[in-house]
């Protein structure tokens, strides 16, 4: 059985290639990502290469095989599960299921997963709208581009949150944008760095324009519904 953190390198080096749209994971970002040295990091990649779950690069980066495509998948799955469960079941609010599901998925068993799954009835998203992988490890793929890639007229659909901070979420809650909700880009604005939309009639947002920032319109993935 791999330990915890060897789970947590695994699906953070998947997560890392997902957000990036790369198959190759560099030793900085990766560190980064877990919040440790790049000695660190080196030295548990070596170790992940060694049991073959990796392959290591000098000086490039890493990449998953097939076997630890398989670990990150299933480490992926537990943990969008259990985020959905404890917003559907257990009434967190969406800032909170991150943190959580990072301790529960590591503790619980494939049992419990699988009983979690058909009691939620086999959810294909997280709250986040991420896609949640099927016990045979398949995972949907959705077609969605960041919010600052949009143009003045579009009208989107809010496809997926792609950052776990609470502060953050807790913005996108208040403001409706949330997976699921629909709107239209009244404004870029590239000189200011802002985006000014409103919520789609068919939405449960407030119809009065509101202006974010590129930075979180970056981490708002979202789908087109067409344009005006």
């Amino acid at each position: 059985m791999p330990t915890s953190t060897v789970e947590q390198y695994i699906k953070t080096i998947y997560q890392q290639e997902e957000r990036c749209a790369q198959d190759i994971v560099q030793m900085k970002q990766l560190s980064e990502a877990m919040g440790v040295t790049p000695g660190t990091a080196t030295a548990m990649v070596k170790h992940l290469a060694e049991r073959k779950l990796i392959r290591y690069e000098p000086r490039k980066g890493v990449r998953l095989t097939a076997g630890g495509r398989e670990l990150a998948l299933l480490m992926v799955r537990r943990h969008r599960l259990i985020e959905t469960f404890l917003e559907n079941v257990l009434g967190y609010d969406l800032s909170e299921v991150h943190e959580d599901a990072e301790k529960l998925e590591h503790a619980v068993s494939d049992k419990f997963i699988e009983r979690i799954d058909a009691y939620l009835g086999f959810p294909p998203a997280d709250p986040h709208g991420d896609p949640i992988p099927s016990a045979e490890g398949h995972i949907a793929r959705r077609d969605s581009v960041p919010l600052d890639h949009c143009e003045t007229g579009d009208t989107i659909r809010v496809a997926r949150l792609r950052n776990d901070d609470p502060a953050f979420l807790l913005l996108m809650k208040e403001q409706h944008l949330t997976p699921g909700e629909a709107f239209v880009v009244i404004d870029k604005n590239e000189t200011a760095g802002t985006m000014t939309v409103r919520h789609d009639a068919r939405s449960r947002g407030p119809i009065t324009p509101f202006t974010i920032s590129m930075g979180n319109s970056s981490r708002i993935m979202v789908e087109p519904t067409g344009t005006k």
